[in-house]
């Protein structure tokens, strides 16, 4: 006798088939060990663009291959997941489907037996807490602690379990109590599925922050390549030309080019030899004009001077006075390389 199927396991995988079966990705997350009212607060939080669906594993396998989906692909999935749960997206890709879950994560106090999932490091240094019957619980699990200064203090650094080991319900109460919470909980994207193609959660975690960066210095250095190679381009042609403008009215200087942009320039450097030439002479081979222009120069030069001293707040040491005499201003070269 073949034993009938209850209805409503006929309609729940006929549910789950059409959730698998639609536009968009659709992962499996791990909600093992997740509290009721956390799991409440992180369905709210994806409300409107990521759809949960938790079920039996057997329905799941049921509506997975009715779906047409490989039951390989499921059973890899599967395996990192204590309790799965299967996600459904129409409005974000694979990496953008783990960027919203990560929030999920928080961390939880470690309870009896449960596994260190890395190492896990005391930090030395002082807690808030004051002198107590504390010290003793610190050091009865392994952290060192003493009184320092009215507070209690963790000694020295120290790694109170390893990765894989099981921890006590006593070590993971005092580790709660420093703050550390080693047990993660959340919403654990196990991998995902988008246009047929299986990624896992280690392809999707990627970082944003880094992977900018690095393209920001990619950019930067492409720019001064081109830049260097004569390449132009939409960005480069103005920095190109700005150079090559540069460039020529340094050799039309040096030629003794007279032109509309370098008249200005000659007339500058003639009248400031001048003004040079002219406070080297005595006062009476001055007319009343060149007297005054060069008193005008020595007030702006006083001033300057008043205004950097004051600036500075206290006299330069004549350690200070040497350095700067010695990496003094040497002209337009200096300024140019």
């Amino acid at each position: 006798m073949i034993p009938k199927v209850a209805s409503w396991k006929e309609g729940r995988v006929a549910e789950l088939k059409e959730i698998i079966s639609s536009p968009g990705v659709v992962g499996i997350v791990d909600i093992g060990g997740v509290p009721a009212k956390n799991m409440l607060d992180m369905r709210s939080s994806l409300k409107g663009i990521v759809n949960m669906t938790m079920a039996k594993k057997t329905l799941m396998r049921l509506a997975w291959k009715e779906a047409g989906r490989s039951t390989e692909e499921l059973e890899v999935l599967f395996e990192g997941a204590s309790q799965p749960c299967i996600v459904h997206s129409d409005s974000l890709n694979a990496y953008q489907l783990f960027d919203e879950l990560k929030k999920t994560r928080q961390g939880r106090a470690a309870k009896e037996g449960e596994l260190a999932p890395t190492d896990i490091i005391v930090p030395a240094g002082p807690t808030e807490f004051a002198p107590g019957p504390l010290v003793g619980e610190f050091n009865a699990v392994g952290i060192p602690a003493k009184i320092d200064k009215g507070k209690i203090a963790i000694q020295k650094e120290t790694k109170v379990v390893s990765a894989g080991e099981p921890m006590s319900a006593d070590l993971g109460m005092m580790l709660a109590k420093l703050g550390i919470n080693p047990i993660e909980i959340g919403l654990i994207l196990i991998g995902a599925i988008e246009e047929g193609l299986l990624l896992p959660a280690d392809d999707l975690d990627l970082d944003v922050d880094g992977l900018k960066d690095d393209i920001a210095v990619a950019t930067s250095r492409a720019f001064n390549l081109a830049c260097n190679a004569h390449w132009f381009s939409t960005a480069t042609t103005p920095v190109l030309l700005a150079k090559a403008s540069s460039e020529s009215l340094a050799v039309a200087v040096e030629a003794g080019i007279v032109n509309d942009k370098t008249a200005e320039l000659f007339v500058m450097r003639a009248n400031a030899r001048m003004m040079a030439l002219a406070s080297q002479l005595d006062s009476s081979a001055l007319d009343e004009e060149l007297t005054a222009a060069l008193g005008a120069v020595s007030s702006a030069v006083v001033v300057a001077s008043e205004t950097t001293e004051s600036d500075a707040g206290t006299p330069a040491t004549e350690e200070e006075e040497e350095e700067e005499e010695e990496t003094g201003f040497g002209g337009l070269g200096d300024l140019f390389g």
